[in-house]
């Protein structure tokens, strides 16, 4: 495993893309967080107006952790749309069959792919903890309840997993960036949203809930809508720990379909 991702690492290290994309994430996950916790970002008025602002209540221990977690799902775009550039790129560019040129497998090939979705996604939750400790200490002033409630930067790995999965597999399929890309973004802004809308539209159980990406979601809501749930009447929920394992499911469906369709497909 070591020299699989030592190999990824070489190709990726002088790539302009790749640190463009990382320096996305890492630049905007704190700045637009900063820009909530004082209120240049409201809803409800913020003390200019008198009013409180929704937003910026949640970023003390242990509620850091969610509210962090819910604004990092956005900002994993950017790290999804980087594993789809490098993957496609393999293809591109013909350096996947290089590889295999070179002694891999073609389950070596793969399996550098998805070490790479899993490094990410662990890079990604280690800055989420430390941004999020940041946020936490200055808004508390202390750091005795830094974990509390410190199982959702867990759930953020798992989302990460899940939406880079998500891209891994797209890019494989399509094997062309441009097209990977725009179907990802495509699924994540809307199609998803409306497929979920349809089916917990009908009686019953939420079904929608565990769609691919909204069951990662749903681990990691955004702490408005929670508070507006619950002044509604109840209705029909489930667990975390069903989400967590919906979320690992559909991580080892793209891990599966992943591997039986590159296995089976002329190379």
């Amino acid at each position: 495993m070591r020299s699989l991702l030592a190999i990824e690492w070489l190709k990726i290290k002088r790539y302009r893309t790749f640190w463009v994309l990382i320096g996305l994430f890492m630049v905007l996950l704190p700045l637009w967080n900063y820009q909530i916790a004082k209120g240049i970002i409201s809803i409800g008025g913020g003390d200019s107006m008198g009013g409180i602002n929704l937003l910026n209540t949640a970023y003390s221990f242990p509620s850091v952790w969610s509210n962090m977690g819910f604004w990092a799902s956005t900002f994993i775009t950017f790290l999804s749309i980087l594993v789809i550039i490098i993957t496609s790129n393999e293809y591109t560019y013909r350096t996947h069959r290089q590889n295999v040129i070179d002694g891999w497998s073609r389950l070596q090939f793969f399996h550098a792919k998805v070490i790479m979705v899993v490094v990410l996604s662990l890079l990604a939750t280690v800055y989420l903890f430390l941004v999020g400790a940041l946020f936490g200490w200055v808004n508390s002033g202390s750091l005795s309840n830094l974990f509390s409630e410190f199982y959702k930067v867990f759930y953020f790995f798992l989302l990460s997993v899940n939406y880079l999965g998500l891209g891994l597999f797209l890019a494989i399929s399509i094997k062309r960036s441009g097209l990977a890309i725009g179907l990802f973004l495509l699924y994540t802004n809307f199609v998803e949203h409306i497929l979920k809308g349809i089916l917990n539209s009908r009686d019953g159980a939420p079904i929608g809930n565990f769609l691919p990406l909204q069951a990662s979601d749903e681990l990691l809501p955004f702490q408005l809508m929670q508070m507006m749930k619950s002044l509604m009447p109840s209705s029909e929920t489930f667990s975390d720990t069903t989400y967590v394992i919906a979320t690992i499911g559909w991580c080892a469906v793209y891990y599966l379909a992943g591997r039986i369709l590159l296995l089976r497909r002329d190379w």
